[in-house]
């Protein structure tokens, strides 16, 4: 069982609320009671894990801003596992993005693509060995992720048939769930993943620069390449684009679209 004790309000009301979210049982006791015989986990603050330090348990130490964190190391030391961070990323525009402690999803996220990687690193920062593996699919939304992560383990994972079928009143979780699929494959360590953008590749972006132009101009094929390869967003493309217009009309009138 897991036992919260802390004199540090800030831990205890971080960490049951975490707990209560997760379905999970737990007492909560004064940190100068005795632990009741079927506690095998005891979550207490910095200041007062030195109480426990002669009990038969294993205590998990929490900071104030870091509950989640916490609960997820009581949660993986209850169930015995190894406790490894797994981070599965199916990857798009919007990719599903999970973590799993051991076998345990802990959490889950699903984030435009510029934030994937701030969500990843932070997921990953306090974790020993961690691992991240991301699918192959959406091509050069995964070489981006592949090629901004640094200092932790990268895997590319064959993402046939991690896709589940959506039943009713499951739309919208379809990335999540890949990713989870995704988290529990094996694939190639990768350090980098070069793309060669296709022709059809570059026409979406250069539409989807149109949708967003207030102009209704599309970028042209190199700076769309440069979006391709993750140097440039679309937004910061078409920005680019916008101001090289604006260089090319100077002193020769208005151009036509």
């Amino acid at each position: 069982m897991i036992v919260v004790a802390t004199s540090d309000f800030e831990v205890y009301h971080g960490v049951v609320n975490e707990l209560r979210d997760r379905g999970v049982t737990f007492t909560t006791i004064e940190v100068d009671d005795e632990l009741p015989d079927s506690t095998t986990v005891v979550v207490t603050s910095e200041d007062d894990a030195d109480a426990f330090e002669d009990d038969p348990v294993t205590t998990i130490v929490a900071e104030p801003d870091a509950a989640r964190r916490a609960a997820e190391q009581a949660l993986s030391a209850l169930r015995g596992e190894g406790g490894r961070t797994i981070v599965g990323v199916d990857p798009g525009r919007r990719p599903g993005i999970v973590v799993c402690s051991g076998e345990m999803v802990v959490a889950g996220f699903q984030v435009p693509l510029g934030d994937a990687i701030d969500v990843i690193e932070r997921e990953v920062a306090d974790a020993t060995d961690p691992v991240v593996r991301i699918g192959d699919g959406s091509r050069l939304e995964s070489a981006k992720l592949v090629n901004e992560l640094e200092d932790v383990r990268v895997e590319l994972v064959d993402e046939t048939g991690t896709t589940p079928y959506l039943g009713t009143g499951a739309r919208g979780m379809g990335d999540v769930l890949a990713a989870v699929n995704i988290a529990r494959l094996e694939g190639e360590v990768v350090e980098n993943r070069d793309i060669e953008p296709t022709a059809g590749e570059l026409q979406v972006i250069k539409d989807r620069s149109r949708e967003r132009s207030e102009t209704n101009r599309a970028i042209d094929e190199e700076l769309a390449r440069r979006v391709a390869a993750g140097e440039l967003t679309v937004e910061e493309a078409l920005a680019e684009h916008r101001n090289g217009s604006d260089g090319e009309s100077d002193g020769h009138g208005s151009r036509s679209s």
